[in-house]
């Protein structure tokens, strides 16, 4: 294959991940490592620094329409960086020196988690009052809801900082953006409204990838002949997704993204198992 005819087949497939990743809300990384390395043999640990490279460029673009619109929570954000961040460079740490066949299997085992995340009920909650913690880090916030700020309060807040020092190890260790646990954290943990919790896990992604991806780069895995065409073709298929989703059926996605990633990380976990990762 010559090096124009990877590049076009790599830009279309970092699009499709893209696309994908918009549609499902858990970003292109969760479908982008699987086609590197399944069908393109690129070696997990350049997938993951393109990844990460892509995870920065998607988050950066769309955090910005978050942030204006008043909906991300900016202090609560900032908060829990200081887990996830510390979490990335340890986790990318771990995968410089993990097998890459253990990188695959856990890889596979996260794929599973985060497809049931996503047929998880959302269930708004409604507190009088924050924890003395948020309170005192004055995390309780606001978002607006057909032209009104709907007052929320925060709880948990220690139990959702350690739910994110797991993501940020899982992120740095897998190049991905970990957005099921930071949901998790947030949501259900924390109580933070789910349309809060999504757009601040979005928000922190880029963050969170950057931090991985020093580690990636000063050890040579971010390959430009990679990255570029998968930040190109991420890009756009998530441009493309948000237009879409505003008039898709949204549990016709559900049912297409936990096919997909079904079947993603049972390849995974097989070709992990069997050693057939280098």
């Amino acid at each position: 294959m010559t090096v124009l005819a990877f590049t076009i087949l790599l830009l279309l497939g970092a699009y499709t991940a893209g696309l994908l990743g918009s549609l499902t809300g858990l970003g292109g990384g969760v479908v982008l490592i699987p086609l590197l390395t399944l069908v393109f043999g690129v070696d997990i640990h350049y997938a993951i620094g393109a990844a990460l490279v892509a995870s920065i460029a998607t988050s950066s673009g769309s955090a910005v329409a978050y942030v204006r619109d008043g909906i991300a929570n900016i202090r609560v954000g900032m908060f829990l960086e200081i887990a996830t961040t510390a979490g990335a460079v340890l986790g990318a740490f771990l995968a410089i020196y993990t097998p890459t066949n253990t990188v695959a299997i856990t890889f596979g085992v996260v794929l599973i988690f985060s497809a049931l995340m996503s047929f998880r009920k959302k269930v708004p909650h409604i507190e009088t009052s924050g924890s003395p913690l948020a309170n005192k880090l004055r995390l309780n916030g606001s978002y607006p809801v057909d032209g009104n700020e709907v007052a929320y309060s925060v709880k948990n807040v220690m139990g959702g900082f350690s739910i994110m020092s797991i993501a940020g190890i899982l992120s740095g260790l897998l190049g991905i953006g970990s957005g099921a646990l930071k949901v998790l954290a947030m949501d259900v943990a924390m109580h933070l409204p789910f349309k809060v919790s999504t757009t601040t896990s979005n928000f922190m992604i880029g963050v969170t990838a950057a931090a991985s991806a020093v580690v990636y780069f000063q050890r040579g895995y971010i390959d430009p002949g990679i990255a570029l065409p998968v930040v190109l073709g991420v890009l756009g298929g998530a441009f493309t997704g948000a237009k879409i989703l505003v008039k898709a059926n949204t549990n016709s996605l559900r049912t297409l993204f936990g096919v997909v990633i079904l079947f993603l990380a049972l390849q995974m976990i097989y070709n992990g198992w069997n050693g057939k990762f280098k």
